[in-house]
């Protein structure tokens, strides 16, 4: 059952990022258009995030391609998986060990200021060195823990 889910996950991930590459926009580009932050577009057109009502009418102004079946399919809830081969490649194996190497002391500094709801982005800056680097930012909001009652 998870194989068959997973595959028609990637069928409909490969029918948006085939609407993605005909508009010739970038991640940037769409999120501005849209007013959401790159990241979210990938998870997005990853259907890893779901497409809320109202953000459906920018993103088809963004993407005019994008056929009416694949607005539906992203405003259904997601299933949060990945395919376990992704370690392998090797921007993502780099952040996972970046992540590993400071997730305790992340953790910790989260867990004592009760850090919820991240969101998160990819930008471009120029290094000291004047190279271009990447700056990966999470941006979490502090909440006190809620009691859960009946």
């Amino acid at each position: 059952m998870e194989k068959g889910i997973r595959a028609l996950k990637g069928l409909v991930v490969g029918r948006l990022h085939q609407v993605k590459l005909k508009s010739g926009l970038s991640y940037n580009q769409i999120a501005e258009k849209t007013g959401l932050t790159n990241v979210y577009v990938a998870q997005l057109l990853r259907r890893q995030a779901q497409l809320k009502p109202d953000t459906a009418p920018k993103l088809r102004a963004a993407l005019p391609e994008l056929p009416d079946d694949l607005v539906h399919e992203m405003m259904k809830p997601t299933m949060r998986s990945y395919d376990p081969d992704l370690i392998q490649e090797p921007t993502v194996y780099r952040l996972n060990e970046a992540v590993m190497h400071f997730g305790e002391s992340i953790k910790e500094i989260i867990n004592e200021e009760f850090a919820i709801d991240f969101y998160c982005s990819v930008d471009k800056v120029k290094g000291v060195d004047g190279k271009e680097r990447v700056v990966v930012t999470f941006d979490g909001k502090y909440l006190p823990y809620t009691e859960q009652k009946p």
